[in-house]
């Protein structure tokens, strides 16, 4: 039996966030973490309460989390993407329960350790569960790396047909651009 579609959409809601975050967290390729309002930002966008108020500590946390997370993404097939994902849920602190954070949102569940857990800590749970239950879903891989040599996103897998290679349009057209200005040069 196939769970609810505000399930479907809630796992999905959760998936986004962890791309987006995983994104913006390990984007800077001299390793560089964000500003902490850039961080914010990308959870009130993808409809964390707020205020959120982040530390430079609390965005390094989540940077940790986020480079174990795109294990999950670079795992040439789905039971290299569980492996990870096992290895990962055994790290979290956390069993998992229901909460509406006092009524603020609907019920939903949480592998961190309570309500108030470090922000990274949370990232890691949170993250896990839903690739948990993508996977679970699917039965392959949640998605992964952009194939893109000018690019280092993560990005889900949409559904049925090809496997996906890019993590947008612009990056699939630069290559396809540059693959033919290549092309070109050798005739």
């Amino acid at each position: 039996m196939e769970p609810p579609f505000s399930t479907r959409l809630s796992v999905r809601a959760a998936a986004d966030r962890t791309v987006a975050l995983v994104n913006a967290l390990t984007a800077a390729e001299d390793g560089d973490p964000p500003e902490p309002d850039a961080v914010a930002d990308v959870l009130l966008g993808h409809g964390e309460p707020g205020p959120v108020q982040l530390t430079a500590d609390d965005v390094a946390e989540m940077r940790s989390a986020a480079l174990h997370l795109r294990e999950v993404f670079a795992a040439p097939g789905v039971d290299a993407a569980a492996a990870v994902l096992n290895r990962l849920l055994g790290r979290t602190l956390g069993t998992v329960r229901l909460t509406s954070h006092e009524g603020r949102t609907p019920w939903h569940p949480h592998l961190d350790s309570d309500d108030e857990a470090p922000w990274g800590e949370w990232l890691l749970a949170s993250s896990c569960l839903a690739l948990t239950v993508l996977v679970w879903d699917h039965q392959r891989p949640p998605g992964g790396l952009c194939a893109s040599s000018s690019c280092r996103n993560v990005f889900l897998t949409q559904g049925a047909g090809p496997a996906r290679r890019y993590c947008s349009r612009r990056c699939a057209t630069r290559e396809r651009v540059a693959a033919h200005r290549r092309a070109a040069r050798t005739v």
